[in-house]
């Protein structure tokens, strides 16, 4: 009878169990396919609105710091310099190559970068009909640090090589605050209250992510992303004067092979390959904005020889100085005469 009794029991409870399992799978399931509703529904409002605040393609600084971006077909490789940011797909996709790296993100993820770094990037998905659409906003080390401050969160003790630049997926909390963001951007009464507020909120959600340690890097005094970034700063300051490795890496406190070794974990290139970058794409804005030749262009960003300006231009951009500013300046006049 005892045994009999036993195993009622366990099977009550096992019952009892499976009816406890059942149910919860069923409430984690509701709650995932609401999460899934809100995050549509933030997408598809972000898609909306950046449709009607950017009716041409093109760039829009809506609000200092705040960029709207809109493309309505997949054009070639953009070469450009960026400033730490974060940038969240509404509609479409996009790669972005570091160096020799690649990385494509989209609606589901967004891309986040610490330090200036110069980057290709290829719309790969845009129509008229469904444009690339795209929000990015500008980080100043200086909110993320008071906003570590305020919720008493230490620099990053982990990797001090981290890359400075990463696609990682959104979250609904992150799309929530960005929808937020755009919604008081045509009023600006509400924008100057409310931004700086949304804009620490976006900074605390990716500083208690899984990319918290990344950004965090931008606040480390003494560390080593820290010292690389102010070798960047300081080529991109004299990108036109010879690049003295030596006379650098002394200068930010390190070793020349542990400046090497570091500065490529960081920007995924060499000191030298990252000036030359910086050297030409300011040659091409000379020649685009302030009518240069090619031979003064690459005079003024550091090159004695014409020639060799030359062959540099054409490895990075896929063609001579003179061919591809024109190109430039003529998809410029088609797309402003659209």
């Amino acid at each position: 009878m005892e045994n009999h009794y036993t195993f009622l029991q366990s099977f009550r409870e096992s019952e009892i169990r499976g009816e406890w399992e059942d149910r919860m799978n069923t409430m984690n399931q509701e709650q995932l396919t609401r999460r899934y509703g809100q995050e549509q529904s933030h997408r598809q409002e972000l898609v909306e609105y950046l449709n009607q605040a950017m009716p041409y393609d093109g760039k829009n600084e809506a609000f200092k710091g705040i960029f709207l971006l809109r493309a309505s077909s997949c054009a070639g490789a953009v070469h450009a310099v960026t400033e730490p940011s974060l940038c969240i797909i509404a509609q479409g996709s996009k790669e972005i190559f570091l160096g020799e790296e690649r990385y494509q993100y989209d609606p589901y993820s967004y891309l986040l970068t610490t330090i200036e770094l110069p980057l290709v990037a290829r719309v790969l998905d845009a129509t008229k009909e469904h444009p690339y659409l795209a929000i990015r906003l500008t980080l100043d080390p200086v909110v993320v640090s008071s906003v570590m401050m305020e919720i008493d969160l230490s620099p990053s003790r982990g990797k001090s090589d981290v890359k400075a630049l990463t696609v990682s997926a959104v979250d609904v909390a992150l799309l929530e605050t960005a929808v937020r963001l755009v919604r008081v951007l045509d009023s600006p009464q509400e924008a100057r209250v409310l931004l700086p507020l949304i804009t620490r909120e976006i900074i605390y959600r990716i500083l208690v992510s899984e990319q918290g340690d990344r950004l965090r890097q931008m606040t480390v005094h003494g560390g080593h992303t820290h010292r690389i970034a102010r070798a960047i700063e300081r080529i991109s300051k004299e990108f036109n004067q010879p690049l003295r490795i030596e006379e650098l890496a002394k200068q930010v406190g390190m070793s020349v092979s542990g400046f090497h070794h570091y500065f490529k974990a960081v920007t995924a290139m060499s000191p030298l390959q990252f000036q030359k970058q910086m050297r030409l794409q300011e040659a091409r804005r000379l020649m685009l904005g302030e009518d240069l030749d090619a031979a003064s262009a690459g005079y003024r960003v550091g090159y004695d020889n014409a020639a060799h300006f030359s062959r540099e231009y054409k490895r990075l951009f896929g063609e001579p100085p003179i061919r591809n500013v024109e190109r430039l300046r003529e998809a410029t006049t088609i797309s402003t005469s659209i």
